[in-house]
Order: structure tokens, then C-alpha cells, then sequence
């Protein structure tokens, strides 16, 4: 199935422009999350926990509980618990003491008393999410994206035989988690783990699609091997543009559907993963092969069809086919 029948655009030629706005979102999204910081969630910054549930037969939701807290100003997460009645965990962030627990705890069965006077619940457990956990989980998360991006790079390195390759590609997906980021600190959304785990799925749809291009300039470096650099990456872009595009469609509708369906729960997660796979996708086509063709060019001395910065075409190293000349 092809959306663009023989698309034939420029990419290369117009790659200062997609280049340009990529350094402008990046530059966006620090300075937002340096100027505003995240919003983050009680995993991160400690605070109160609560389990309470409901009797048996109650129809009590999520949303019901919600509501019930909002009225009476009161905020606080709040997530069921898979059971045969209602239970639900609430968490507050809040000074991290005994003393705050137990006014959060008060203060959240009173609200649910007055709410639900039929269904009168009861108080299961009462915990302190300490900082010193927070901080732990930050840490530990931030070592997580830091290898994730990592790993990426010796992946793509290694199966394309070339760095630079691999570089370009973290450098284009580290546009689009820093995109994603700065959006959530300048909205003042809040950030969990889910939206950790959204930042992670998100990378890992941008080097996907990164690697089918590189992937079909590696294959014409092999087949077309007088093809000057420029014509070479524009035609992997353009072969491979109606299934970039294709599976960006698909993976959107899924996310849509969940903002609209999903609930509050997903709705953040929903988010993040719309408008990541948009960067994502501008950033596979727009960033990741032009970074490639800029280095080559400039650095590896790579022939173009007009106006080459290097006449001279040395080897270039195909994993499965010894040194050959593009």
C-alpha cells in the first residue's frame, strides 16, 4: 500500500529548514523545563498514601471518587484496585511525616463519608512515600533513558558498521523525548512513571523508523554504488516515505482513541504518545539522514551531485560486503 506514488522531494535540499526547527523545539524544551521543571508525581517527591475501600455490591468508581474529592478542593491521585468491591489507592504529595498522613487520611474519609453515605468506607492502610525514595526513583529513572539512548547507539552502530550513524539517530530521537518533556513542564502536566514509560515507547518508534531509512541507504550503497550521496539518501526518504507515514497513521489512531477513551489515567500517557510520534516521525525524515549526510560530506570527504564540499570517494565499510565504493 503506497500513499505518495514515486515521491520525488528534496530532503537533502531542504534539510536546513527541518534541521532548524529541530534546534528550535530543542531549545524550547530546555529552556522550559530549566525555567518551569517538571510537575512531578508522588513516585518522585514523596508524600501520603491511603487504601480505601467500599462495600460489596457498591458502585463506587474511579470517577465518583474524584469528583467527590474536587468538590471539597481536596487533590489527590487516585487509582482502583483490580478486587470483588470497590478499592482505591489516594496519594498526596505533602511534607513526608507521620502527621501528614494522618490529616490527609482524615480529611480524605470525611469527604468520603459526606459523598457516600450509603456505602460507607473504610480506611485499609495508611503509608509515607519518604523523599529519600523519590529522589531514588528519579535517579534511577533518569539512568534508565541515559542507557536506553545509549544502548541505541551501539545497536545502530554496530549493525550499520559506522558511529556516526548511530549518533545521528539518538540525536534525532533526543529531539523528540526533549520535545515531549518541555511540552509536559511548560503545560505543567504532571510526570509518572507512565509518561517515563511514553518518553522510552516514544524513542523507540523514532529509531525505528530512523533505521528502515538507514537501512535502505545501506542497501543502495550496495546496489547503486556510483549514486552520488544526496540523490542516494533523497531516494531511501522517498521509497520509504508511504510507510513511515503509513504506520505513524495507525500507531496515531491507537493514541487518539485511548485521549478520548482511556480516561484520566491514560490521558497524559495518550498525549505524550501523540505528539511524540509526531516529532518522531519529522525527525526521521527531516534530522536523523541529513546529520548523516552533513558528516559524510564534510567529514568523510562523500561525492554529491552538485556543488560537493569533497571530490574524492573513499570506501565505505557494508557490514556484509567488505569495503566497497557508494
Amino acid at each position: 500500500m503506497e500513499i505518495f506514488h514515486k515521491p520525488n522531494i528534496d530532503f537533502i535540499g531542504l534539510r536546513w529548514y527541518p534541521i532548524g526547527a529541530s534546534l528550535l523545539v530543542v531549545t524550547l524544551g530546555l529552556a522550559a523545563i530549566g525555567i518551569k521543571g517538571f510537575n512531578y508525581s508522588i513516585e518522585f517527591t514523596g508524600g501520603s498514601l491511603i487504601q480505601v475501600s467500599f462495600p460489596a455490591g457498591s458502585k463506587t468508581n474511579v470517577d465518583h471518587v474524584r469528583k467527590a474529592l474536587e468538590k471539597e478542593h481536596l487533590e489527590a491521585e487516585v487509582q482502583s484496585v483490580e478486587a470483588d468491591h470497590p478499592i482505591f489507592i489516594l496519594r498526596e504529595k505533602s511534607t513526608e511525616d507521620e502527621a501528614a498522613v494522618t490529616t490527609f487520611s482524615d480529611k480524605t474519609m470525611e469527604v468520603l463519608e459526606k459523598a457516600f453515605p450509603d456505602d460507607k468506607p473504610t480506611l485499609d492502610r495508611k503509608d509515607v512515600i519518604g523523599p529519600v525514595v523519590g529522589k531514588d526513583l528519579r535517579r534511577r529513572t533518569l539512568w534508565a533513558i541515559v542507557l536506553s539512548l545509549f544502548g541505541i547507539i551501539i545497536y545502530v552502530a554496530y549493525q550499520f558498521e559506522n558511529p556516526i550513524w548511530g549518533i545521528a539517530g539518538v540525536v534525532a530521537l533526543f529531539h523528540d523525548v526533549i520535545g515531549v518533556a518541555g511540552l509536559f513542564a511548560l503545560l505543567g502536566l504532571q510526570v509518572d512513571l507512565l509518561i517515563v514509560t511514553a518518553l522510552l515507547t516514544i524513542a523507540g518508534y523514532s529509531i525505528s523508523d530512523t533505521i528502515v531509512i538507514f537501512d535502505r541507504m545501506r542497501e543502495k550503497m550496495r546496489t547503486e554504488r556510483g549514486l552520488p550521496l544526496d540523490v542516494l539518501i533523497n531516494s531511501s526518504m522517498n521509497e520509504t516515505l508511504s510507510r513511515t507515514v503509513i504506520t505513524v497513521l495507525i500507531v496515531q489512531i491507537v493514541c487518539v482513541v485511548l485521549y478520548v477513551a482511556g480516561g484520566m489515567v491514560l490521558r497524559d500517557f495518550a498525549f505524550a504518545m501523540v505528539v511524540g510520534n509526531i516529532l518522531g516521525t519529522y525527525s526521521s525524515i527531516g534530522v536523523a539522514a541529513p546529520l548523516v549526510f552533513e558528516y559524510q560530506v564534510r567529514v568523510g570527504g562523500k561525492k554529491v551531485s552538485s556543488g560537493g564540499q569533497a571530490a574524492a570517494v573513499p570506501t565505505v565499510k557494508i557490514k556484509d560486503g567488505g569495503r566497497r565504493r557508494p
